[in-house]
């Protein structure tokens, strides 16, 4: 594409779902596709050359979803265009930069539906067969998508391409986890592939190591719920027959001693090197900053601190100390920084206990009269 001069805006392509010269009017083509007009949710990836596809979403008056770059703070960005918005700003929504700053989150408990799936790729086959930057994110968010009830098996998945990234693939190169498409756009062409080969049916964990558990902090969140509902949820690294398998994690009975410690290791205690003892504010050797406080609400009645405590510690977001208010719904765990409070708020973004979605944000005024602490020194905090 490069050579060919065929590549557009950004360049060079290398490393990414490469834009095209004619992407915009191969987008133009979702418009002609009757699934495009049954449709009520879109959601399509953040790539250039899907603009289009943006936009063309957006003025069908559509409910548009983009998900997070790199699903670093989450999965969908609703994109929520101001009331009465001409043209000109439609188009502005549809762009990257529209997309930061005409959208709000979606959390985990919003009853998603999506009717249609539109992805970028590096190349693509007449069959269906799809090939994508290499780091699994399409993949990902449609498996994740699949495990929060977003996506159901007839949904179907459009990519947008130049016509000389339709190639030859062989099937032997795609596996089990792999997303497939039905209709490819692309300036001179509209493609149905009859792909018959299954979707991914849901997050294989036991592909997911704990280095992308810990890039991905939405995963937490969605294993933490899968363990929950008793699915099977061992990581690659946890596996046997894994090179250098750990240990699973302790048992949720375990969690619920005071000094819970996470295993050196682990690419989850790299958020702050956090260390549970005695002397739980103490930051000698903390080059962060001063002890941070987060802020935990909407506590479900009867909820038990080791509840709280087995999913902090499943999202590997144990604090120095835990102060817990049972009665008054809430909770404040400290940090021995600023940049790991703001690690865990990520992590924890989205979490539910008992089927309620707590609140989590940075400490502030709360007050914390009538606290217990739970490593057994009274908090002097007001």
């Amino acid at each position: 594409m490069e050579a060919n001069n065929l590549a557009d805006f950004p360049r060079p392509v290398h490393h990414r779902i490469p834009n095209f010269k004619g992407s915009h009017r191969a987008c133009q083509a979702v418009q002609e596709l009757e699934v495009f007009h049954r449709t009520s949710e879109v959601k399509v990836d953040p790539d250039k050359p899907l603009e289009g596809v943006r936009l063309a979403a957006l003025q069908a008056r559509k409910t548009l979803l983009v998900p997070t770059p790199r699903l670093r703070t989450g999965l969908f960005n609703k994109i929520v265009p101001p009331p009465g918005a001409t043209k000109e700003i439609l188009r502005i929504c549809s762009t990257s930069q529209g997309v930061k700053d005409y959208s709000v989150p979606i959390g985990l408990d919003a009853k998603v539906q999506v009717d249609l799936v539109v992805v970028g790729s590096v190349a693509v086959s007449e069959k269906g067969w799809r090939i994508g930057k290499g780091e699994g994110f399409a993949d990902m968010e449609y498996a994740m998508m699949v495990s929060m009830g977003a996506v159901q098996e007839a949904t179907p998945v459009v990519t947008v391409v130049h016509d000389c990234q339709v190639v030859d693939i062989a099937e032997d190169l795609l596996d089990d986890h792999d997303l497939t498409v039905d209709y490819i756009l692309t300036p001179t062409r509209t493609i149905k592939t009859g792909c018959k080969r299954p979707k991914p049916q849901g997050i294989m964990w036991h592909k997911i190591s704990y280095e992308m558990l810990g890039k991905i902090p939405i995963l937490k969140n969605l294993r933490y719920r899968e363990r929950q509902a008793g699915n099977d949820v061992t990581l690659k690294d946890e596996h046997p027959d894994f090179p250098n398998a750990r240990k699973p994690a302790d048992s949720e009975e375990n969690a619920k001693t005071g000094n819970i410690k996470l295993p050196a290791e682990s690419a989850a205690a790299q958020i702050g090197h956090c260390h549970v003892g005695n002397d739980p504010l103490s930051t000698k050797s903390d080059p962060h900053g001063a002890p941070a406080t987060v802020y935990v609400g909407n506590l479900p009645p009867g909820t038990r601190v080791s509840e709280l405590k087995s999913a902090l510690k499943e999202f590997q977001a144990v604090p120095l100390r835990l102060t817990w208010q049972g009665a008054q719904h809430r909770a404040f765990l400290d940090y021995p920084n600023k940049m790991t409070a703001e690690n865990v708020l990520s992590s924890l973004k989205g979490l539910s206990l008992r089927g309620h979605t707590l609140r989590v944000e940075m400490a502030k005024n709360q007050r914390r009269k009538g606290q217990v602490a739970i490593n057994g020194q009274r908090n002097k905090y007001e």
